[in-house]
């Protein structure tokens, strides 16, 4: 019996929202927009978070970058130089590290260019995820033997010998130190080197000793080994260069730590603008409300007429309400095929990361938009219910 009370309950509510299709769909705008900013903020997010993500795993995976300073930002970082070479071997005895690369760079500008010349260990381009094009990269034995090879990236190749023209073999001179070119890079998807300048990589240990003069290091890029938790070898790491240089007068980047970092402020960022988003969708079912409010007094005799043949006053709070939810809930599936549309036309359009849905919060619009109906369409659904059939049946 109840069960049959529903779907006649159920039946009406339809013909109701069908019988007034553009009062029903203009009640339904608030919420089909509500919901179609929250699925879409949520589908941005994610996106931007996984492309961020992306970058800074091209930094490699489980790595930590050494400066010197006390910090980023520190006053006299350019005045502290404590990173050496021998930082460098006793890292590369630790039974957690994989792998370790000592970076140095130089700016030299003349007539022809204005290049970047780093000089890395032999490592540097699998800890940094750097992948060669053409050529080789310089082994252990150039950088033992302060050979002055060098690599180049994609910019310094077309500045330097057009589309065409292959390098490998060739000298350049970088402040008047002979370099030749063993292989090319591609930097477009490595965060923190700037593929815009010309960058040009050779061994440290020939960086130091014939161009520069330098025996300190810029900072050091440690691999940790893939089974070795990230922070407990950071502290590791800490632990070793304190000791060594009797004070910290260095810092450590950890790119899992900055990882989390973009994750929790991301995350953040996404709850922060749904909320604001869900402000539409509180106005929406304001929108129903009142809608509803004024569709009790236009249907005073069908509810009448309903009491007097033994309705009662569930099966008429059933209906109201049951009429609410429906179009809240129609709203909502109009809302979220609308933001896979736009999620569409974005994806096909947006070269910098895409928007990428998650079926929870999918679900969750549609139980949210649901959930707005019940609660704004309960007071004119009790309204309704409350309607005295003689007097409902008198007003008409």
């Amino acid at each position: 019996m109840a069960k049959d009370q529903f779907f006649e309950s159920f039946d009406m509510s339809v013909s109701a929202i069908i019988a007034h299709k553009m009062r029903s769909l203009l009640t339904m705008l608030g919420i089909i927009i509500g919901i179609a900013s929250i699925v879409c903020v949520v589908a941005i997010g994610n996106g931007s978070q996984q492309q961020v993500l992306k970058n800074i795993s091209s930094l490699g995976t489980n790595t930590m970058d050494i400066f010197n300073g006390e910090g980023m930002g520190s006053r006299f970082a350019d005045r502290i130089k404590s990173l050496s070479t021998t930082d460098v071997d006793i890292l590369e005895q630790q039974s957690y590290v994989d792998s370790v690369t000592p970076n140095s760079s130089i700016v030299y500008q003349n007539k022809s260019f204005s290049g970047n010349l780093k000089g890395v260990g032999a490592d540097y381009f699998d800890v940094r995820g750097v992948k060669i094009s053409s050529g080789r990269a310089f082994s252990k034995e150039d950088e033992q033997n302060l050979n002055s090879v060098t690599l180049i990236d994609e910019n310094t190749q077309k500045s330097l010998f057009g589309e065409n023209e292959n390098p490998i073999g060739k000298v350049i001179l970088f402040n008047k130190k002979p370099l030749k070119i063993i292989g090319a890079v591609n930097l477009s998807d490595v965060i923190g080197l700037n593929s815009s300048e010309l960058n040009i990589f050779a061994p440290y240990t020939m960086v130091m000793n014939k161009v520069s003069g330098e025996k300190y290091i810029g900072s050091i890029t440690v691999k940790v080994k893939d089974d070795v938790d990230s922070q407990v070898a950071q502290k590791s790491i800490t632990d070793l260069l304190k000791a060594k240089h009797g004070k910290k007068d260095f810092f450590i980047m950890n790119t899992d730590t900055l990882k989390k970092t973009i994750e929790s402020t991301t995350g953040t960022m996404k709850i922060l603008i749904s909320s604001i988003a869900v402000i539409s969708l509180v106005v929406g079912g304001i929108g129903v409300m009142n809608i509803m409010l004024v569709s009790v007094p236009e249907r005073t005799k069908e509810i009448g007429i309903r009491m007097a043949i033994g309705a009662k006053e569930k099966n008429i709070l059933q209906q109201f309400l049951l009429e609410a939810v429906l179009i809240c809930f129609i709203g909502g599936i109009i809302g979220i095929v609308l933001s896979l549309l736009i999620g569409w036309g974005f994806n096909s359009i947006s070269k910098s990361f895409s928007m990428i849905f998650s079926g929870f919060s999918i679900v969750m619009a549609v139980l949210f938009s649901t959930l707005v109906g019940i609660v704004f369409g309960y007071m004119p659904a009790k309204n309704a219910a409350k309607l005295d059939p003689i007097e409902a049946l008198s007003r008409e």
